[in-house]
C-alpha cells in the first residue's frame, strides 16, 4: 500500500509539473502581472486581509494558479514571486519561486488556487536563498485572519511567521501549506534577469530589471502599504 501511494504521488507530481512548466516557460512578465492582479483582488475582496497585518508585513509570496490535485494522495505545485520590503518603505525586485507539497487522505480532483503568503519578518523570507525550507516545519505558518481588523482572527496576536491566504473560484478557501517546500526558481530568475543571479542580489535591488511589470508590481505594493496605515 505504501509503495502504491508513493507511485501515485510520483505520477501526480509529474503531471502537475508538466502542466506548470508548460504554462510558465518564458512567461515571467505574465507571472508578475498575474501576481499583481491576485494581490489587488485579495486586498479588495470582502473578508480582506486585515490592515494591521498588511501594515506590519515585510514580505509576500504570490502564486497565481497553484495546481492542487488529488487522487487518494494529493499534491500541490505552483510558481510565483517573492518580494521584500525595504527599510525606506519601497519594495525589492521580484524573486521567482516554486512551492511544492503533498498530502494523504480521501481526495479527488484538480483545482487551481491563487495563493498569497504574508511574511511578518523579511529575515524569514531571506532564508530561501540558503536552499529549500519547509513551511510549518522550519518556519511556522497559520491560516490568515480575515476582516478589516485582526480581532476577526483566532490568532489575534499575530504570532505566526507566515500567514496563508488562498482563493478558489473567486472565494477565500482553506488550503493547508504545512509541509510544503519553498525554493528559488533559478531558471526563471536567469531568464528574466539575463544571467545567473542569487535571490539575495535580486532582493537587494543591486540587480534590476526595467520591465514595466516590475514597476507596476512595486507601485502596487507601495500603494497597499500606504493604505494599510
Amino acid at each position: 500500500m505504501k509503495l502504491l501511494k508513493l507511485w501515485i504521488t510520483a505520477i501526480l507530481f509529474s503531471l502537475i509539473n508538466i502542466t506548470v512548466n508548460a504554462q510558465d516557460e518564458g512567461k515571467e512578465e505574465s507571472k508578475i502581472s498575474a501576481s499583481v492582479n491576485v494581490l489587488n483582488e485579495f486586498v479588495e475582496m470582502k473578508g480582506q486581509i486585515p490592515s494591521q497585518l498588511l501594515n506590519i508585513s515585510e514580505g509576500f509570496i504570490i502564486i497565481p494558479g497553484l495546481k492542487n490535485a488529488g487522487f487518494v494522495v494529493g499534491g500541490k505545485l505552483g510558481k510565483g514571486i517573492a518580494v521584500l520590503k525595504n527599510d525606506d518603505g519601497t519594495w525589492s525586485n521580484p524573486v521567482f519561486v516554486t512551492l511544492a507539497g503533498g498530502s494523504f487522505g480521501l481526495q479527488i480532483g484538480v483545482q487551481s488556487v491563487d495563493l498569497v503568503l504574508v511574511f511578518k519578518k523579511r529575515k524569514t523570507l531571506e532564508e530561501i536563498d540558503n536552499g529549500d525550507f519547509t513551511i510549518g516545519g522550519d518556519i511556522s505558518a497559520a491560516a490568515g485572519p480575515v476582516g478589516k481588523s485582526s480581532t476577526a482572527s483566532t490568532d489575534y496576536k499575530l504570532e505566526a511567521e507566515i500567514y496563508s491566504y488562498s482563493r478558489a473560484k473567486g472565494l477565500f478557501a482553506g488550503l493547508s501549506i504545512n509541509g510544503s517546500s519553498l525554493s528559488v526558481d533559478e531558471k526563471a530568475n536567469e531568464r528574466f534577469y539575463g544571467e545567473e543571479v542569487s535571490a539575495e542580489t535580486i532582493f537587494s535591488n543591486d540587480f534590476s530589471n526595467d520591465d514595466e511589470s516590475v514597476s507596476t508590481l512595486k507601485k502596487t505594493l507601495e500603494t497597499i502599504s500606504r493604505s494599510a496605515k
